[in-house]
C-alpha cells in the first residue's frame, strides 16, 4: 500500500522462541498485534477531494443533462460512495493479512526515527481494485438491464454492453497483474510490457472509429483535419496504455504520489466527460460510460489515498494550480 518504502520479504523466516505461531496458518501473533496503526488524515483528505470535485460537482448540478442519464450518473455516483467507504473499511483488515505474509516496506522517507522501523504492508491497492470491481459490476443492473436501461434510446442489448465488459476484463487483469508484480517483484524490463497484455481485451472489442484528430495548427499545412489509423489506431491505443501505466507506477517511490496523481487526472477526466454529455448528442453515451468507469475508480482511489496523505501531498499544490487554470481549456 505505502509508497517510498524498501520491501522486505521473508517466507522462510523462523519464529523467535518468545513468539506464538498459528499452526495452520503460519501467522506469526506479534507481527499482527505490533501491525502499525493506520491513521486517515480526514481534514486533509476532506479539502483534498472538496478541492478536485467541487467543479465536477457543480457542472453536474448545473450543466443540461437528460433526466434519464442523469438518473444513471446519480445512482453510479451513490455506489461509488459506497465504494469509497467499503475501501476504507477493508484496508486495515487486509494490512493484517499482507502483513502476515511478510509483505511489507519500510518508510525511507522516515528512516533514522522510530517511525522508518515501523513495518508498512504492501499490496492494499488490492483492495480498493477489488471494491472497484464489485462496483462497477453490480451496477450493470442499473443500465444494462431491460428495467432500468437509462432511456428508451440506450436499449440494454446496446454494443456497449460488450465494451464494458472488455474494460471490466482490462482492469481485472491489470490489478492481477499488479499484485503478481508486488509478490514476486518483476524486473522493470518485463514489467514495461504487462499493461499491454493487460489492454488485450479492451482493445479486441473496440469497433469504433480508427480515426485522431488533427490539432488545429497542424491542419493547414497537412490539409485535412482527421487521419484514419486503421490497424495502427489499435497499436497506438496499446502502447499509449503502456506509457500511461509506467508514468504513474514509477513515482510510486513517493507516499502518495502515486495514487494522489491517478485521483488528480481522473477528475479532469470528470470534468471533461460531463461538460461533453451536454455539448454533444453524438459522443453523450461514449462520455457517459467513461463516467460510469471514472466515478467508482475516484472513489477507491480517494480510500486508498487516506492512508497514504503524507506531507508529500504539498507538492501537490503546483498540479492542483494547474488543474483549475486549465479546465476552461
Amino acid at each position: 500500500m505505502a509508497e517510498g518504502k524498501i520491501r522486505r520479504r521473508s517466507g522462510s523466516a523462523k519464529p523467535d522462541s518468545t513468539h506464538q505461531q498459528d499452526p495452520a496458518a503460519g501467522v506469526d501473533d506479534d507481527v499482527v498485534r505490533n501491525a502499525p496503526v493506520l491513521t486517515i488524515k480526514w481534514t486533509k483528505l476532506a479539502i483534498l477531494a472538496l478541492f478536485l470535485l467541487t467543479p465536477y460537482l457543480s457542472l453536474l448540478y448545473l450543466l443540461p443533462i437528460e433526466r434519464g442519464l442523469m438518473r444513471s450518473i446519480l445512482i453510479n455516483l451513490a455506489m461509488s460512495v459506497v465504494g469509497f467507504g467499503g475501501t476504507i473499511l477493508l484496508i486495515p483488515v487486509a494490512s493484517k493479512y499482507v502483513l502476515r505474509r511478510n509483505m511489507f516496506g519500510y518508510d525511507i522517507n522516515k528512516r533514522g526515527s522510530a517511525a522508518g522501523k515501523v513495518k508498512v504492508p504492501e499490496s492494499l491497492g488490492l483492495v480498493s481494485g477489488i471494491v472497484f470491481l464489485v462496483v462497477a459490476i453490480l451496477f450493470q443492473h442499473f443500465i444494462f438491464s431491460q428495467e432500468n436501461s437509462i432511456s428508451d434510446s440506450y436499449p440494454p442489448e446496446n454494443a456497449w454492453l460488450t465494451e464494458y465488459y472488455a474494460a471490466l476484463a482490462s482492469i481485472c487483469f491489470m490489478i492481477f497483474l499488479g499484485f503478481v508484480d508486488d509478490v514476486l517483484d518483476i524486473p522493470w524490463r518485463v514489467k514495461l510490457f504487462l499493461p499491454s497484455i493487460a489492454a488485450l481485451p479492451l482493445l479486441m472489442a473496440y469497433a469504433g472509429r480508427t480515426n485522431i484528430v488533427i490539432p488545429k495548427p497542424l491542419r493547414p499545412t497537412l490539409g485535412f483535419n482527421e487521419l484514419d489509423l486503421g490497424w495502427i489506431y489499435k497499436l497506438y491505443m496499446g502502447l499509449l496504455a503502456v506509457f500511461c501505466t509506467n508514468s504513474i507506477n514509477i513515482l510510486a517511490g513517493v507516499n502518495g504520489l502515486e495514487v494522489g496523481q491517478t485521483v488528480i487526472i481522473s477528475c479532469a477526466v470528470l470534468i471533461h466527460n460531463v461538460m461533453q454529455i451536454s455539448r454533444s448528442e453524438e459522443t453523450r453515451h461514449a462520455h457517459a460510460f467513461s463516467l460510469y468507469i471514472m466515478q467508482p475508480f475516484v472513489a477507491t482511489s480517494l480510500g486508498l489515498l487516506a492512508f497514504n496523505c503524507e506531507t508529500m501531498l504539498l507538492f501537490f499544490l503546483p498540479q492542483i494550480l494547474n488543474f483549475l487554470y486549465s479546465i476552461p481549456q
